[in-house]
Parts: C-alpha cells; sequence; structure tokens
C-alpha cells in the first residue's frame, strides 16, 4: 500500500509495506508509521481479472506477511489501530472524521486483503494465529528489537511453514471478538453518507470475506470459531436492521470514494441513525430492465448499489447457515414488523415494509432479491399480511412472470425459486381473487401472441403454463411441475374472466399431455422386438415411471379445470366455449381408471351445454360465436354446481424440504460468488458447489 498505491505501482518496492511485513515489530503506538502508511488511495478491484491482477502484485508481500507476522505481531498493531480508529469515529464531527474515514477504509481494506489471502491459502487456524500473535521475544531480541513483556506461553507454529520458530500467542480470541464488534459498530451506528458509503461497503465486505471460509474448508460450519464468533453476536436484531435498511434504500455509489463533508455532528446515535434510514429520497433507478437478462440486471445491480447489493448477499449468508440450531439472524429477519404500525413487543426490530416492497419490486427479477423475497414471504408472517395487503401487486408479481418467461436467460434455481414466490402466494384467497381484478394492457414481453388486455390472473396462468412446457422440453423435473400445477390449483376456485386465450392454453396444455400419454402408452404394450419409437437410451421401467408422473400431471389439470367449473362456471364463459369446441380430447380418458371419475363432471357441463345449443340452433339455424356465448352466458346463470360431483377443494401449501441448507447454502454462495463484489481464487474452492465462478 503507501501513498502512491493508486499509481499500481510495485507493491513489493513500497518500503512501508516492506517494513510491516518484515521482520521488526511495529507497536500500534507508533503514529507516524501507521498515518504513513494508511495516506494511500486505492482503485477497488471490479472484477474477478482486477483481483487477480491486485492478488499477483500482493503475492510476495502477503508470503512475508505469513512468515514473519507470527513473530512481529504487526498483524495485531494493525487490528488495534483500527480498533482505535473505528472507536474515534463515534466521537468526531463531520469535518474531523474525514480524515479518519479515509485512514479507517485503508486499514481496513488491508486487514481484508490479508484475511482473504490466508483463507484462501491457509486455514482459519492459521487466521486466528495471525490475529492473536504478539511478539515473540527471543525473535525481536535475535532481531535486535527491544523486548516486550510476555503474559503466555510460547506455542510451536508448524502450520503456518515456519520452521523451528516458536510463536508466543493469544489464544482466547479476544482481539478477534473485538474486531468482529467494530465492524457492526461500523455498519449500524454510523449513518450512510457520502463519503462513508466504502467504508461501510468494505465493513460488509470483511464480513462476507471471513465466513468465505466455508468456501475454502471441509469442515463444517458448527465447527468454524469464526461462525461461531459472529453467530453468537450479541447484536444481531441491529446488524441484520441496518443490512435490510441498506437494500431497502438501494442508495447509489458515489462518484467520489470520499467526498466532501459537511459540518455537524458526525454519529447520531443507534436510534436517530437508524431512525434517518427510514425517511429517505429514492435515488434515481439506473437499472435498466428493458430486455436485459437477470444476469444483466445482477450486474447492474452491482455496479451501481454496491452497498445494497452487498448487503442482501451477507443477510442471505447470515440467515442460510446453521438453520437447524438458533440462528440470531434468522430470527431477526422473520420477526421483523412495520415501522408504521404500532410498536410491537415481540417485534426484533421494525423497519418501513412499505420501502422493502417497493425496492424488491425493483430488483425482483435478480437471484438474490428473489431469494430473500422467498424468505420474507415464507417465514415473516407480518410481511406476508403486509404484501397481500398490496393494492400493486402487478408491481410485484410480472416481474416474477417476466424471469419465468425467459427461462432460457435462468438459472435452474431462479426459476425454481420464482416459482414458489408465486406458489406461496397463491396460497392466499385474497389474492387469487385480487389478480383477476388488476386489468393490464399491451404487455410487449409477452410475444405467444398479441394480447391488447388482460387480467393479471390471465397473464400468470399463460406464464406458468409456458414454463410447464418448457419443463416438458427442458428440464423435466418434477418437482418444478408441481409446483406450477399447485400454483393454479390454488387459483383455480377463483378463476373468472379468463381471457380466450388463457381458456385455450388451459385446454390445450392437457391435450398435449394426453398426446405424449397416448404415445407413451402405446410405446409401452408395444413388444419390444417391434417398438420402432422407443429411444435406445430409455428402459421400459424409465418409460413406466414417466407414464406415472405423466398420468399424475393429467390428473392435476383435469383437478384445475373441475375446480374452476365447480366454483366460477358462472363467470368463466370462455372456459366453457373452449371445452364444448375440444370436447374430443377427453373422449379417450373417460373409461381409464385414472381419470374417469373427474371427467364425468367435466362431461356433465359439456352436455348440458351442448343440449342447449343443439335446441336453439334447431330453433335458429347455424350460430354466430356471439350467439354461441348469449346461449352460455344464459345456460350459466341456470346451472347449479349441485349436480357435479363433488372433490376435495384444492390447496396445497409450500413446505420447505428436510435440510433445506444443502440447496440454499451452495446457491447463496454461488451468487455470492458470482454476483458479489468480492472475488475470490476459485482454485481453491473445496467443492461447495458445482458451478461456482468467482
Amino acid at each position: 500500500m503507501g501513498i502512491n498505491v493508486s499509481r499500481q505501482a510495485n507493491l513489493s518496492e513500497n518500503e512501508l509495506l516492506r517494513r510491516f511485513v518484515g521482520r521488526a515489530h511495529i507497536p500500534h503506538e507508533d503514529t507516524s508509521y501507521w498515518n504513513g502508511l494508511l495516506n494511500y488511495h486505492i482503485t477497488m478491484p471490479e472484477d474477478s481479472q482486477d483481483q487477480l491482477s491486485l492478488d499477483s502484485r500482493l503475492e510476495t508481500l502477503c508470503q512475508s506477511f505469513i512468515s514473519n507476522n507470527l513473530m512481529t505481531g504487526n498483524f495485531g498493531s494493525l487490528i488495534s489501530v483500527f480498533l482505535e480508529k473505528a472507536a474515534e469515529l463515534l466521537s468526531l464531527s463531520d469535518k474531523e472524521s474525514n480524515l479518519h474515514i479515509w485512514h479507517t477504509f485503508n486499514a481496513l481494506f488491508i486487514i481484508r486483503s490479508l484475511i482473504k489471502y490466508i483463507i484462501e491459502t491457509g486455514s482459519e487456524f492459521q487466521l486466528l494465529q495471525h490475529f492473536e500473535a504478539i511478539p515473540n521475544e527471543e525473535f525481536l531480541r535475535a532481531e535486535g528489537e527491544t523486548a516486550l513483556p510476555i503474559a503466555v506461553e510460547a506455542v510451536e507454529d508448524g502450520a503456518a511453514g515456519v520452521a523451528h520458530a516458536k510463536t508466543v500467542l493469544v489464544v482466547d480470541g479476544a482481539k478477534f471478538e473485538s474486531f468482529i464488534d467494530a465492524l457492526v459498530n461500523l455498519i449500524v451506528v454510523i449513518p450512510v453518507k457520502e463519503f462513508t458509503y466504502h467504508l461501510h461497503l468494505e465493513a460488509v465486505n470483511t464480513f462476507i470475506t471471513l465466513l468465505s471460509v466455508h468456501l475454502f474448508t471441509e469442515q463444517p460450519t458448527e465447527k468454524s470459531i469464526i461462525f461461531r464468533t459472529i453467530f453468537k453476536c450479541q447484536h444481531a436484531n441491529v446488524l441484520v436492521s441496518a443490512l435490510l435498511h441498506f437494500v431497502a434504500r438501494m442508495v447509489e455509489v458515489p462518484h467520489n470514494m470520499f467526498g466532501s463533508s459537511s459540518s455537524g455532528s458526525f454519529v447520531f446515535g443507534i436510534a436517530e441513525s437508524l431512525l434517518s434510514i427510514f425517511t429517505f429520497r429514492k435515488q434515481q433507478d439506473v437499472l435498466k430492465a428493458t430486455g436485459a437478462t437477470g444476469a444483466e440486471l445482477s450486474q447492474q445491480f452491482r455496479d451501481h448499489y454496491p452497498l445494497a447489493n452487498q448487503s442482501l448477499l451477507l443477510i442471505l449468508i447470515l440467515t442460510n447457515h446453521c438453520t437447524t440450531k438458533d440462528n440470531p439472524y434468522r430470527a431477526s429477519l422473520f420477526g421483523c414488523a412495520d415501522s408504521k404500525d404500532s410498536p410491537k413487543e415481540s417485534a426484533s426490530f421494525q423497519i418501513d415494509f412499505s420501502s422493502v416492497y417497493e425496492t424488491l419490486c425493483r430488483i425482483v427479477t435478480i437471484d438474490q432479491a428473489t431469494l430473500l423475497l422467498y424468505l420474507l414471504l415464507h417465514r415473516n408472517e407480518r410481511f406476508y399480511r403486509f404484501v397481500m395487503a398490496q393494492n400493486d401487486l402487478e408491481d410485484l408479481v410480472i416481474p416474477i412472470l417476466q424471469t419465468l418467461y425467459h427461462a432460457p436467460d435462468s438459472t435452474s434455481h431462479h426459476i425454481y425459486m420464482s416459482l414458489i414466490v408465486l406458489l406461496i402466494l397463491s396460497e392466499d384467497d385474497g389474492f387469487n381473487k385480487n389478480v383477476h381484478n388488476i386489468m393490464l394492457k399491451n404487455i410487449h414481453w409477452y410475444t405467444e401472441r398479441t394480447i391488447s388486455e388482460i387480467s393479471l390472473g390471465g397473464l400468470l396462468i399463460l406464464v406458468v403454463i409456458r414454463t410447464i412446457q418448457y419443463n416438458m422440453l427442458k428440464m423435466r423435473d418434477k418437482y418444478l411441475h408441481t409446483n406450477c400445477l399447485a400454483a393454479l390449483a390454488n387459483m383455480s376456485g377463483q378463476f373468472r374472466a379468463l381471457h380466450p386465450y388463457v381458456a385455450q392454453r388451459l385446454i390445450s396444455l392437457f391435450e398435449t399431455l394426453a398426446r405424449k400419454h397416448t404415445r407413451l402408452d402405446a410405446q409401452l404394450k408395444e413388444p419390444v422386438n417391434n417398438g420402432v419409437f422407443v429411444n435406445v437410451t430409455t428402459t421400459p421401467e424409465d418409460m413406466l415411471q414417466d407414464l406415472t408422473v405423466l398420468e399424475e400431471v393429467l390428473r392435476m389439470v383435469l383437478e384445475i379445470l373441475n375446480s374452476c367449473l365447480s366454483n366460477q362456471l358462472v363467470y368463466c364463459p370462455n372456459l366453457v366455449y373452449t371445452l364444448l369446441y375440444k370436447r374430443s380430447v377427453f373422449e379417450s380418458f373417460r373409461s381409464h381408471h385414472a381419470f374417469q371419475d373427474i371427467i364425468q363432471n367435466i362431461d356433465m357441463v359439456v352436455g348440458f351445454f351442448s343440449s342447449r345449443l343443439q335446441r336453439v340452433q334447431d330453433q335458429r339455424g347455424e350460430l354466430s360465436v356471439n350467439e354461441v356465448f348469449e346461449v352460455i352466458s344464459k345456460g350459466a346463470s341456470q346451472w347449479s354446481s349441485d349436480r357435479l360431483r363433488k372433490f376435495p377443494d384444492l390447496k396445497f401449501k409450500y413446505v420447505e424440504e428436510d435440510a433445506p441448507e444443502e440447496f440454499f447454502i451452495p446457491y447463496v454462495w454461488t451468487l455470492v460468488c458470482k454476483y458479489g463484489c468480492v472475488h475470490f481464487s476459485s482454485e481453491s474452492i473445496k467443492g461447495v458447489t458445482t458451478d461456482i465462478q468467482c
């Protein structure tokens, strides 16, 4: 580092850095040295290539640091300097603190760079050794240094690669815990201003870097001292509150790292600081959604709103690890309440749900935002009720539908989580009713067919059906089928005013599945030596399993149609019209044991309206489309659903799988590595995911 780092000088030749990683102890009281070291500017790495370039320039210095620090304790001195500067920030005015902000940021950047290097190349134990190391008396005497008092015994350091050296360590972790507390204070106490933005960002990045130990070790996180220390934090509520506020505010990154500051008191205290976050002016949104893929929007979000992005990723890390034990961060996120409600004693903290909701609507096409929305809807009952009461549900639902519509541009995980969010929303009868009352015009991104006007519910049905068909062709995921159909089933009792094209697509879905069932059934009945349609790579057992799954899906589609006819027939003339037009698609299933009971209901509806149409046609002759609808509408007013066989109401509730960490932890770390501001060495990752690209 040093004064000329911003010019990308050869870091190995920087005298201040060479001294820091060298064989001489530098006490934290040496103010002139530390001020000199911390007077530097640096261009932050923006991508993995920038990080790789910086890492290569730091490599020699880091190796010297590893060789010498356990004897010199200089890292501990730097930690002490950082702790002092962080503490001083809490009592300074804006003008006085500007230099302190700069120095504190620079100290933290050096600390994070060294933490990252040790985690990637060494072990968690080595990292904690370097945190707690104090100068070795024998080593310093040999180097000509003044001996310092030593209070604890020497420890052999074989793991650090330093041969025949004895290192004095404080092994109680006190300095590491103080460091964690200081990071929390920087995040939750100091208000976000233009010239503090990067300090907050660096504190959040340091947390993520520490927790990345999970990527570079194969031991369970429950055995990690870093995880245990962070997860026993007494400030989980204020930390999650601050991070969620950073996400909700979505403040754009300043053009200058340390802008000009105004006069006045710098620290407002926790209460005033958090209050100031409740009221804010929305920044101009620079996310360009038109024509952009989810990955492109994620990159834009990271580049323009890095503090919001990193805070969101840190929330996901904290809440998805250690889920089987008491996790204070999960409890905090799931227990927060709306700040506009009266104070709730049981709430972990209060936040303006409106700002959280508005921000999630803006960024829900991004993987990490969908995952946060899922957590809040699934586990925070207050937030779920708040969302269900919103009058602008289209602002949330339409971006989710766009993600599903452009499925090839998204990961399978993102598609899956988007569907689960829709399933959770569909568990509410009010939602299922309201989506059919929200009318949309000119949905340009839906290109299957030009539709001038359609209800939000109709659009939702179209996109979910399309997702089922996409899954049949590309993904062949049984659980994805199940979630799609469960959402449609939950909504089916409230289907209203279905657009003609929506009605057509519902029946076409059954027709497509029926043709596939017929082909598969015929192939299974063909003699093996005559089975010209049988795929040589597919065994009869596989085909039988596919047939069983297909029959379950067909049954579900029939139940959805039956639910609509039983509950909303009078409001769905287009569905009745389409059933009459496509009645032949059900013929081959009338005698099938898996379908005949429910097809009897559909046959009864078709028969009732067919006979009425026939009578009118006998009187008037050939009927126009409008006349057919007139007959259907009049008949619907006289129809009684009591004549149909009763089936249980279709109600499905999302239930999280056992051991959800197996899905969510690799997913979260993939997002951290792919879309985060901290770039890790992919070569050192111990197989946490199969697709991490750091």
